[in-house]
């Protein structure tokens, strides 16, 4: 049975959402998202730190 992802410390900048989690090996990792619609962006990042950096300085591609 697979375990479950829950997210929390939950943060929003811009159209990117950014949660942290617990990867499969029991290791904290920050995941940050865009929400925007067609965008598909995502990337996990092992501090929160880098996540919001990302976060800042993402653009969305779609017109």
């Amino acid at each position: 049975m697979p375990a479950r992802d829950n997210f929390h410390s939950l943060m929003r900048i811009g159209p990117v959402q950014i949660g942290t989690h617990r990867d499969r090996n029991g290791r904290t990792t920050h995941a940050a998202v865009c929400t925007a619609d067609r965008c598909g962006w995502s990337a996990d990042y092992s501090s929160q730190t880098a996540a919001q950096l990302a976060a800042r300085t993402h653009r969305c591609r779609v017109a």
